[in-house]
């Protein structure tokens, strides 16, 4: 693939080369093999799952629970390479869907479902992606004890806890050491379980989320790469330096353009693309990797390359485009494999070495919350997370951008001439409508 890469480098400087015709049949022979080589390294995602029907029946004895493990789609194929990497995030997944998630036979018969408690295992092809789905029907992730133990451990505040979501919340259960076991057995309340699925996924460019309903059950939702040896990626500029972002991470590519849309806007400091009406969080390459002095993201700066992390997107900004290419992964050095931003390297067909981007290290980065949507089918009456919305009152105050405030919180609007305003105390207060005994205090406004 790498000299066939660099041949097809040396044709595109000369156009009228009597080799390019040999080179395209080169080409085609070439991914024919590679094909090839990625059958006979595929083996049925099944294998992965011999040991489970025998940890689910010693775990059913040993916590007194009936559990019946199915398992949908196990001739599903993948890389070996993937294969291998994932058994032990399985295995503790559903480790913690018989102790955690379901519940007991006398507890089930209480809330009126079959005494037998289920795990169901489905996986199925996404393009150049696996899904799995692993699910049980059991009580559901409580959202109280959850956000309760994160106060705990110090990973948010009371103050903040209420303002999260139900999903966010959920999201808690991969934090490192996160345990809401109240006695450590052989099989929960060690501290270690999620952390570890969530980091070893990680490592293979894959993907998990969490969707649970009260009484219901709980659903994990991980998406990984069909393969690690050979993706096709986006060659992008920032700085002088080149780096590849891998396309299937790659929703669309945006020309930013001054004074036409799209256009890049600012909210206080953080910059936005508005994208047919949607507004994208906007991070500048420059900057993330702390190169080339960085610059504030101007309106004709050059290509957004919109990327999806889960159902998240966000723009990534680079200053120039060169081409796709179908690259040959090769590890990060040992040094530099806790630079999340890097998922390893390769070499372009002019022999120059760059960096891979990692898409899951990215949007970690940026603050943009790891999630994906799962496109299993789905069972009759299952609900999905409605996403919640507010009225805002937008106003303009001290500067020409837009604010915005809770509409809940506004009691009325009145209009006042500005010299009514007086000072007390140093602060500026003026007379209400209501009441002309009573001083309203004004806020500064920045």
């Amino acid at each position: 693939m790498l000299t066939r890469n660099q041949l097809i480098e040396i044709v595109r400087r000369h156009q009228e080369s009597e080799f390019k015709s040999p080179l395209q049949r080169l080409s085609q022979v070439t991914a024919e093999l590679q094909e090839g080589v990625l059958k006979a390294r595929m083996q049925p995602i099944g294998s992965a799952w011999q040991k489970l029907p025998r940890i689910v029946r010693d775990l059913s004895a040993d916590l007194k629970k009936p559990i019946d493990l199915e398992m949908h789609g196990a001739d599903t194929e993948l890389d070996r390479q993937v294969l291998e990497l994932i058994k032990d995030p399985l295995t503790h997944m559903v480790r913690n869907a018989a102790d955690h998630g379901l519940e007991s036979g006398p507890q089930r018969r209480a809330a009126g479902k079959p005494e037998r408690g289920t795990i169901r295992l489905s996986a199925c092809h996404e393009g150049r992606h696996i899904l799995i789905e692993l699910s049980d029907d059991g009580r559901g992730l409580d959202i109280e004890r959850i956000g309760a133990k994160a106060v705990a451990l110090g990973l948010t505040t009371e103050a903040d806890i209420g303002k999260l979501t139900q999903a966010q919340v959920q999201r808690f259960i991969f934090a490192p050491g996160f345990s809401t076991a109240e006695n450590i057995t052989s099989v929960s309340g060690r501290g270690i379980g999620m952390d570890v699925v969530r980091a070893n996924i990680d490592k293979i460019g894959g993907i998990i989320d969490v969707r649970s309903d009260r009484g219901r059950g709980t659903t994990f939702i991980i998406k990984i790469p069909l393969t690690l040896a050979i993706v096709s990626a986006l060659i992008v500029e920032a700085a002088g330096d080149r780096f590849a972002i891998p396309q299937l991470a790659v929703l669309e590519l945006v020309r930013v353009r001054g004074g036409s849309e799209p256009c890049i806007e600012h909210i206080k400091d953080s910059a936005v693309l508005r994208l047919r009406n949607k507004l994208l969080p906007l991070v500048e390459l420059r900057a993330l990797l702390a190169i080339g002095g960085g610059r504030e993201p101007a309106a004709d700066l050059g290509f957004v390359v919109v990327m999806q992390v889960g159902s998240q997107s966000f723009g990534l900004l680079v200053d120039g485009v060169s081409d796709t290419e179908e690259i040959v992964v090769k590890p990060m050095s040992s040094r530099l494999r806790r630079i999340s931003v890097f998922g390893g390297n390769t070499i372009l067909g002019d022999g120059s070495v760059i960096l891979i981007l990692d898409p899951n290290g990215v949007a970690h980065a940026v603050g943009i919350p790891q999630t994906t949507q799962s496109r299993l089918p789905r069972e009759r009456g299952s609900q999905r997370e409605q996403p919640a919305t507010e009225s805002m009152l937008v106003f303009r105050a001290g500067s020409p951008n837009p604010k915005a405030v809770l509409l809940s919180l506004v009691t009325r609007l009145e209009e006042i001439d500005a010299r009514t305003i007086e000072h007390l105390n140093g602060r500026p207060v003026v007379h209400t409508a209501a009441s002309s005994c009573r001083s309203c205090p004004l806020p500064p406004m920045q």
